[in-house]
This record gives structure tokens, C-alpha cells and sequence, in this order.
């Protein structure tokens, strides 16, 4: 007994000196690129809370929306805040990877200079939603349709020009060898709102944001981007078991914060964010809006490394397909 006692007070000291120390005395803003109630918006309200109580009973995180350019906007902005823990980002593949090596002549930020990772949130698949009944509801219908349709005949919707899920729209039309006529929103949940009015026939959305109108049957989902499945809708193929390779990665969210964040912050809200990914309350409440959160060694370096290979991923798809995306 007395041996186990003198163990765990010499442990005491070296775990406080690892705790974090920082604590916010102020409220932190959250800021999303996009509109409330798409993917990013969703995912951000559904871990501001918990991330809050985590690290401390009277942290409080605010829920920005700044949307525009399909996430590039709030990501110029982040760039411009101090580097002090108040202000984080919860930005995903599009404004993160996919506009950095995509748009012609670059963006305004450099998504590893200029930004420190804090964690990534979770790693979703991406889903091609089209209105009811469209290609006979079958996904061979689907392609079918697409594939024989004259070229700018059939329309799609994106939560904004230049960001992720107008690049896989393009990328899709590349694959089925035609062209389709592009209509931008300013949000995933105006994207699929469009979809079921028949504004737009087709759209490659984020799993969170087609969700709720895919349970209602107000919109169909057809295949998944994605390597496997997603619980949740397991008849629900990917594209690459439907014959259409090249979309085997699924999106992600990954909290940021500006270059430059002393290490402090930096630690505390990645330990607040890994407590919040794995409370089973917030675990299953984002399994069920299409999010996949992330159960995996989640600490800054690792956060560090999965932002690079996400970015080398993105540019050599790029490069293979040739598209870019004119600003």
C-alpha cells in the first residue's frame, strides 16, 4: 500500500506539468466559411460546447459564420487574427487543400505557413445526391443518364465556386466523359435545398449537410465518395464499387488556428478538442449527422502530418486530372 501511495504522489508533479495551462478568460470564436446549416456550420455547433466545458466550467465558444468563396474568405480573415487561442477555424478539405492547389494563380494564405493545426474533427465521406427519381433512382440509371445526356444539358449545385465539392462535380464530369452546367451556393445546405426543389439535378455533397432531406426522401443518395461505406447508409455504394475510380478520399474538417500560437493554447484546445471527439454523447450525435469523428492519435504533430499529406494528396489529384479553377 505504502509503496503504491509514494508511486502515485512522485507521478503527480509530471502530470500537471503535462495538463495545458492555459485558460481562456474570454469568449473564443469558432469561425466556419460557410453558412449556417451545412457540413462545417453542423460540425462546429455540434463540438463548440463540449470543446468549451473541457477546458473550463465557464469557457464559453462562439459560432462565427463568414462565408464566401467556398471557405478562402474566412480563411484570408484567420489569417489576419492574432495568434492567441480566441479566434480558431474549423475549415475542411475545400478551403484547406483543395482551393490552395486548384485555383489559378493561388490563394491569399498558404494552408501550412499560415496556419497551426489543431486537431483534425473528422473525416466524412462526400455523397452524390440527385432530386427524386432522377435517372430512375438506380445509380446504373444515374450514370446512364449522365453519361448520355447532351453536354450542358444536366445542371449541379456546389456550396461555392472553387471550393471541394465543385471540384469533384467537375471531376466527376471528366470521369463520365461530359460537361455539366455549374450553379453555386453560398452553403451545403442551400446546395441540397436546390437539389430538391430541381433548381440543380445533381450535386456532390457533404454527407452532414444531404443528411436530414436523404432520410426524408426528399433528395437520393446515390453513391458515396469515399474508400468504404458509411454506417449509417450501408445500400448505399461508394464510386468506385459503381465503376467510376478516382474518388476513393473522403473529405475532412481539421480545426486551425493562425501561425504563430504559443504553445500553451495550442495545447490546451487540442486536449479539449480530443475530449470532445471522444465523448460518446458527441460521438454518436455526429455519426448521425454524417460526420465520422476522429478516434485516432489526434495530437498537433499528428494534426501537423495529416495536413501535409492531405495537401500532397490534393495537389497530385490536381495534377492528374488538369483542373484548375479560375478565381
Amino acid at each position: 500500500m505504502r509503496r503504491r501511495a509514494l508511486l502515485a504522489a512522485l507521478s503527480l508533479p509530471s502530470l500537471a506539468l503535462a495538463q495545458p495551462r492555459w485558460l481562456p478568460d474570454r469568449p473564443i470564436t469558432m469561425v466556419t466559411g460557410y453558412g449556417p446549416g451545412g457540413s462545417t456550420d453542423v460540425a462546429a455547433r455540434l463540438i463548440a460546447d463540449r470543446m468549451a466545458q473541457a477546458l473550463h466550467p465557464e469557457a464559453r465558444i462562439v459560432v462565427e459564420n463568414r462565408a464566401g468563396a467556398a471557405g478562402p474568405i474566412a480563411s484570408e480573415w484567420l489569417k489576419r487574427q492574432p495568434a492567441d487561442g480566441y479566434t480558431i477555424m474549423l475549415t475542411e478539405t475545400g478551403a484547406a487543400v483543395a482551393a490552395p492547389s486548384a485555383v489559378i494563380g493561388g490563394t491569399r494564405y498558404d494552408p501550412i505557413a499560415d496556419f497551426v493545426p489543431l486537431g483534425v474533427v473528422s473525416t466524412p465521406p462526400g455523397v452524390l445526391v440527385t432530386t427524386p427519381g432522377f435517372g430512375g433512382g438506380t445509380v446504373a440509371g444515374v450514370l446512364s443518364r449522365m453519361r448520355e445526356a447532351p453536354r450542358d444539358a444536366i445542371t449541379y449545385a456546389s456550396s461555392g465556386f472553387g471550393g471541394v465539392l465543385h471540384f469533384r462535380a467537375e471531376m466527376l464530369a471528366q470521369a463520365l466523359g461530359t460537361h455539366f452546367v455549374h450553379v453555386p451556393y453560398r452553403s451545403g445546405a442551400q446546395m441540397v435545398q436546390a437539389i430538391m426543389t430541381g433548381e440543380a439535378n445533381f450535386g456532390i455533397a457533404a454527407l452532414a449537410s444531404a443528411t436530414p432531406l436523404m432520410r426524408e426522401g426528399k433528395v437520393q443518395g446515390v453513391a458515396m465518395i469515399g474508400r468504404r461505406r458509411f454506417p449509417l447508409f450501408p445500400n448505399i455504394p461508394t464510386l468506385t464499387e459503381v465503376g467510376v475510380p478516382g474518388f476513393e478520399d473522403a473529405g475532412f474538417f481539421l480545426l486551425v488556428a493562425p501561425a504563430g500560437l504559443p504553445p500553451g493554447p495550442a495545447a490546451a484546445l487540442n486536449q479539449a478538442l480530443q475530449t470532445t471527439l471522444h465523448d460518446p454523447v458527441v460521438r454518436d450525435r455526429m455519426l448521425f449527422a454524417g460526420h465520422e469523428p476522429v478516434q485516432e492519435a489526434n495530437g498537433l504533430a499528428e494534426a501537423a502530418a495529416f495536413m501535409v499529406r492531405e495537401l500532397a494528396v490534393m495537389r497530385g489529384i490536381v495534377e492528374r486530372t488538369g483542373i484548375r479553377v479560375q478565381p
